[in-house]
């Protein structure tokens, strides 16, 4: 495909014949053996700059046939630029390439466009970071996966209908007759993830490139997907370069490991050597970055209720005069209560309702019921047009802070539209004012007000995002995943911020999260999710170290095994 803005056309692949009906790895993956010296990808002196801005600079490493090997960093150092550099989808005004990257024996920077797409097509695929933005919001997921199938293997009919169940059931998505239908808005994060990688494996490619392939899943489903990953690449020799900053995921199921700060690399070496004997500083505060320490003060239970509902539920689909219903249950029977001051986290795996929970409460989701209330006022039962003026007390920070963003909006505009709405009295000179002292407040430089999101690293485009929502002076902040795209140094660099923030203005955090090191540094209570349901709920302290039900102690485990 010539447009590379479409990701799902630029994950392309070979004959699937070997894999399918593949059984899931169960299980420690092996470490590759290293019996063939031949690189398939070498890459020697990449620079790559933009109206003379250095993005990567001097990278070179080699990577072996059947070999695992990840490229580690902080959100801006260069990783997804390396990554895309090896396809030619890095492409921007004013950008100079330098050095060679040679696949197979051939350099790719100085092939022509022909033999580039049939690089791509035939022997290279990639997994890419942000699946709402990849997935095109028009199509269904079963019609996204089956135009890479249809273009590249001819497949037809029922024969092609039954390979994308296959491939939804292998990225084990539960009801894949469902997923199939589904629209991208429809499923969770998690969920639109998996059906990303559905889609790179279909074709089974020579090398795969996944960048950030576990962003967004809870541990279990990070897990799943890795040693579903780890199989088909043992089974079929592929090689696997693992853009990531989950350094659990790193340490289990890398060969080898590459370490980036400011477009260079500045450590490489065997995993196991590196994680127990890091020769670089910056190496070691990666590292030490994953240990997260509880961040959260004691707060007055006695203080006022912000935030709560009563028997909450959601139904969506729709009842038929002839025929059957199709209405699904989302969740319910939800109870919730968050004070002045208070975070309230609420945990569980993909798909088990916490983002329709938030959307529910934020009067964002058709088919909900129950009772909400905002600072005792009984908000559920209101028309939308008066219920706007409450919308300032209650926002929102949500997963993706790319799709989040709109692309054709400079940052002023983007932290700014707000205002608009809720005091569109300001002045111009008081607007800008606002929007200066919000990016200040996130730790970010105001001069940036006239760029765009898309230079901007994941880290940068977050707090952006908390700018937004800051900037009209909430009571309560609802934050869906606020970290999952973030790697460890930045996270923590986020939570700090958030707690500052939440001292300094009194915020009511409501967490959506499924990382349990991030509800244990901010989160007072915590709320369990099961399929629609909680299950459990209690101090924070009391629920990680004494869970009463199995799916808790499962979640637990499976968190400290990645």
């Amino acid at each position: 495909p010539e447009d590379s803005s479409r990701a799902a056309s630029v994950v392309i692949c070979m004959n699937t014949d070997r894999i399918r009906g593949a059984p899931m790895a169960e299980a420690e993956p092996t470490r590759t053996p290293q019996v063939d010296s031949r690189a398939i990808l070498e890459m020697d002196r990449l620079h790559v700059s933009v109206d003379g801005a250095t993005i990567v600079q001097d990278v070179s490493f080699s990577l072996r046939p059947g070999e695992r090997l990840a490229l580690v960093g902080e959100s801006g150092s260069g990783k997804t630029v390396t990554a895309l550099s090896i396809m030619r989808l890095f492409d921007a005004a004013g950008m100079e390439t330098r050095g060679e990257i040679r696949f197979e024996g051939k350099n790719v920077l100085t092939m022509g466009m022909p033999a580039i797409r049939a690089l791509r097509g035939a022997r290279v695929g990639m997994i890419f970071q942000e699946p709402m933005t990849a997935l095109n919001p028009l199509k269904t997921i079963g019609a996204q996966i089956a135009e890479v199938l249809v273009r590249h293997e001819g497949l037809g009919g029922e024969a092609l209908r039954r390979r994308v169940r296959e491939l939804l059931e292998q990225v084990r998505l539960p009801e894949p007759l469902r997923v199939m239908r589904a629209m991208p808005h429809q499923l969770s994060g998690g969920q639109r993830q998996r059906a990303m990688i559905a889609m790179a494996i279909a074709c089974n490619p020579t090398l795969l490139i996944a960048d950030e392939p576990t962003t967004a899943l809870d541990a279990g489903l990070r897990k799943t997907i890795m040693d579903l990953l780890v199989d088909l690449q043992q089974r079929l020799g592929m090689s696997l370069l693992l853009i990531t900053h989950d350094l659990p995921v790193v340490r289990r199921y890398a060969d080898r490991v590459l370490v980036m700060r400011e477009g260079r690399i500045v450590e490489s070496g065997r995993t196991d050597e590196i994680f127990a004997r890091p020769g670089d500083g910056y190496t070691r505060t990666l590292l030490e970055a994953r240990q997260v320490d509880s961040m959260v003060d004691a707060v007055d239970e006695s203080a006022e209720e912000r935030l709560s509902c009563r028997d909450l539920g959601v139904t969506v689909g729709k009842r038929r005069w002839i025929g059957r219903d199709t209405l699904t249950e989302i969740i319910r029977g939800i109870d919730l209560s968050l004070h002045a001051g208070q975070t309230v986290g609420v945990v569980g795996e993909s798909g088990s309702g916490k983002t329709t929970l938030a959307l529910a409460l934020l009067r964002l989701m058709d088919g909900a019921r129950g009772e909400i209330r905002l600072d005792g006022m009984r908000v559920d039962g209101l028309p939308e047009k008066r219920f706007r003026r409450y919308r300032r007390d209650l926002q929102v920070v949500f997963q993706d802070p790319f799709g989040a963003l709109s692309p054709r909006m400079n940052i002023a505009q983007i932290v700014g539209e707000g205002l608009d709405v809720h005091e569109p009295g300001l002045s111009r000179g008081e607007t800008r004012e606002r929007i200066r002292a919000a990016l200040t407040e996130v730790g970010l430089d105001p001069s940036v007000m006239s760029r765009y999101p898309h230079e901007f690293s994941g880290g940068q485009r977050q707090r952006i995002a908390i700018a937004r929502a800051l900037i009209l002076k909430p009571k309560v902040l609802i934050l869906d995943e606020p970290t999952s795209a973030l790697d460890a140094a930045v996270q923590l660099q986020v939570l700090r911020l958030l707690r500052d923030l939440q001292q300094s203005h009194g915020l009511t955090y409501l967490l959506i999260t499924h990382d349990l090191a991030v509800v244990r540094a901010l989160a007072h209570r915590v709320l369990v999710m099961l399929d629609g349901e909680v299950i459990e709920s209690g101090s924070t302290g009391t629920l990680l170290e004494q869970p009463t039900h199995d799916y808790t102690r499962q979640l637990i485990d499976s968190a400290l095994m990645t």
